[in-house]
């Protein structure tokens, strides 16, 4: 027999209820998938039931917490991120939850409360607080850009640093995109898109535009890099599996006095030619034990982003190791 739990809102509160369930019960169907659950509804009586007794208990438990927050209408965002935390502390109840909240590293941004989502996101975190270099590596939609972002805001916020600098190898992503006309800027604009996107999200748009045109925020192709020493600076070097060894150890001795870096890379997205080898690859393997140098290796798990994003990556991890490593069509 399948578990299933009973969660029943009394008095009947309809404009509550509404927004809990969302247009369409929209909410309801993103616990559904986000824990694996079914939710059934008549009035104010809600039946969850599923194959895993602990997933029924989340769902119930989460029920209970969108309905105390249910006097307004529920953002989907909200939805999601719940469900996020909820799949990272299995187990746990919403007071030791909230307990561990009082603990988290909080970003100064102008998204009030900014935190990590997963413990390895507030350990990274942490580690850009206390380190001058720190190395997010992980899969896509862990959080590495845009918490690289957050820290880079709050240091400038917090008057740490005088400047932000974005950096990213201009490297296809397995496309020719063929000559791009513009300026300096307007040529490497497209790679820059992600950090520009969290950029305004953090800053707002209008103050972020300011700040550009301070030139507090400065975008820099890595290939002109080269012979800089940046002082009082926060430089994130996004996309850093596509850069050559040659290129990393460049990078990581630009870094002048003052200053903080970050580097964010997903190793099983490499676009550079098969010859050549990632510097993010090996700067793993050469600095692991360096001194005021911190690494996060994100997982599957940490992905914060609409719940079937990390399912797709579990399916394409499992395909992979059954069909050995596969992805290419066999040479005919």
């Amino acid at each position: 027999m399948r578990p299933s739990l009973d969660v029943r809102f009394t008095p009947a509160d309809n404009p509550r209820l509404a927004n809990l369930c969302g247009v369409l019960d929209e909410n309801l169907r993103q616990i559904e998938t986000g824990l694996n659950v079914s939710i059934s509804r008549r009035g104010e009586l809600f039946q969850v039931s599923g194959e895993n007794a602990e997933r029924v208990e989340q769902a119930a438990l989460l029920l209970k917490d969108f309905y105390q927050r249910a006097r307004r209408p529920l953002d989907i965002e909200e939805i999601q991120l719940a469900l996020v935390e909820v799949a990272h502390k299995p187990g746990k109840a919403a007071e030791a939850a909230s307990e561990a909240l009082d603990n988290m590293p909080v970003l100064m941004t102008r998204r009030p409360g900014l935190h990590g989502r997963t413990e390895r996101q507030n350990a990274y975190i942490r580690q850009m607080q206390e380190h001058d270099i720190t190395f997010g590596i992980g899969p896509a939609g862990t959080g590495k850009t845009y918490l690289a972002v957050a820290g880079a805001v709050d240091a400038l916020e917090r008057d740490m640093v005088k400047r932000i600098v974005l950096v990213r190898p201009a490297v296809e992503a397995g496309e020719r995109l063929g000559f791009l006309p513009g300026d300096l800027v307007q040529k490497v604009d497209p790679y820059l898109r992600p950090l520009y996107d969290a950029l305004w999200d953090l800053m707002g748009f209008d103050k972020a535009n300011r700040a550009f045109e301070r030139q507090q925020i400065e975008v820099a192709p890595l290939a002109f890099m080269r012979g800089r020493t940046l002082n009082h600076a926060f430089i994130i070097l996004d996309e850093a599996q596509n850069t050559t060894p040659e290129q990393m150890k460049m990078f990581l001795t630009r870094i002048g006095f003052g200053s903080r870096a970050v580097v964010t890379g997903d190793i099983t997205q490499i676009d550079l030619q098969r010859h050549q080898k990632s510097g993010l690859i090996e700067a793993r393997e050469v600095l692991r034990e360096v001194r005021g140098i911190a690494f996060t290796e994100f997982r599957n798990d940490d992905v914060v982003r609409h719940p079937l994003v990390a399912r797709i990556i579990d399916a394409y991890d499992a395909w992979k190791q059954k069909e050995g490593g596969g992805g290419r069509e066999p040479e005919r």
